[in-house]
């Protein structure tokens, strides 16, 4: 199968988006389809305001459409509610070509962390903008509830995976570890406001606590916390050695649509402390970790928990059934050549998207 994704989320950002869709694409090719990837590095682009990382590409739906029939897909996946997924759901709409999009980031709580914008607000764009999908992707069965309540039912599971020759549990601890207080209290991800990273670094648990990776409240923090251990941006063996050497893997965050590193920690072996909200929630079970509205609680009683059932339950995910829900979410997608330009405008929506089996195997 051609299958085109369409991401304003990609290289050289690392965050869980990134690492999701350059998982899947690898396993989609090793099993025999093409696959091209619309993003930021074929435009102009300026950085997104608030999240220097992420380009913001002047692209319309005509430059992207361009793009969309040079590779004359058979399916379209739009990742992202950014600039290019805007102008690539006005091309679909405008030629007919039926579509999936993915729900990422629980946008309207994360731009009221960052910005006075009323959650009912963003909810309005992100039901307008998801609502001509034919399917919508969301990582766990919470987010298909919170989607549901708010119109959308197409939706369909697409979780996450471990890389599990990556991240086990019998690596050596990272060698920072090796003269700090135990426990080892460890986060992973990015630095920045909406990761409520504050509530775990203000957590009143003894021990050290470790935070990896890079943002832009890294320096804030750094300056307000001189007790805990800053280890910037980790990635392949040095990452592993730093999930499996933590006692328990803190995970602050109340807006995450899932926590690929909550897995990532669980494969080392690294019980999980947590809140239980939508995420962590959906994967955390008492033997694994804790979920508590008191993180400092959830630590405590993480700390308790066996390590060898941590394992056991990282286990469960992988890269590979990962993109068999991808794939499965694409069944009903029309296979074929786009249409011209403009081909389909003005035709309802209900009639464009009528169902044609694919054969996802092709």
């Amino acid at each position: 199968m051609r299958i085109l994704i369409v991401s304003d989320a990609w290289e050289p950002q690392v965050n869980g988006v990134v690492r999701t869709l350059q998982a899947t694409i690898a396993e989609l090719r090793a099993a025999g389809h093409e696959v091209a990837v619309i993003s930021p590095d074929l435009f102009r682009s300026i950085p997104c305001p608030t999240y220097g990382e992420i380009r913001l590409a002047f692209a319309g739906w005509r430059a992207v459409g361009r793009h969309i029939r040079a590779f004359a897909p058979q399916a379209i996946h739009i990742s992202t509610e950014g600039p290019l997924g805007l102008a690539a759901r006005r091309w679909c709409l405008k030629t007919g070509f039926p579509f999936t999009t993915a729900y990422h980031t629980r946008f309207p709580d994360y731009v009221a962390a960052r910005m006075p914008v009323s959650p009912s607000l963003v909810w309005r764009f992100i039901r307008w903008f998801h609502r001509p999908a034919r399917h919508i992707m969301v990582a766990t069965p919470s987010l298909r509830q919170e989607l549901a309540d708010q119109g959308l039912e197409q939706t369909m599971l697409w979780e996450r995976g471990v890389d599990h020759a990556l991240f086990r549990p019998d690596r050596a601890p990272h060698p920072a570890f090796a003269d700090l207080p135990r426990p080892i209290q460890l986060y992973v991800g990015r630095v920045a406001v909406e990761k409520n990273i504050e509530a775990f670094l203000d957590a009143s648990h003894p021990g050290t606590k470790v935070i990896v990776g890079d943002g832009p409240a890294l320096t804030d923090l750094g300056a307000r916390y001189p007790a805990a251990v800053f280890l910037g941006k980790l990635g392949g063996e040095r990452l592993a050695a730093a999930y499996a050497g933590a006692d328990v893997f803190v995970f602050p965050s109340r807006t995450d649509t899932f926590g690929l590193v909550v897995i990532e920690a669980l494969s080392c072996g690294t019980p999980v402390a947590a809140y239980p909200v939508p995420g962590p929630g959906d994967i955390v079970t008492g033997e694994a970790g804790a979920l508590d509205d008191d993180l400092g609680a959830a630590i405590a009683r993480a700390l308790l928990r066996d390590r060898a059932d941590a394992a056991a339950l990282g286990a469960r995910y992988s890269w590979s059934a990962c993109t068999a829900q991808f794939l499965e979410a694409l069944t009903f997608v029309r296979g074929g050549t786009p249409s011209p330009e403009g081909e389909g405008e003005g035709v309802p929506p209900s009639e464009r998207l009528a169902p044609l089996q694919l054969d996802i195997a092709a």
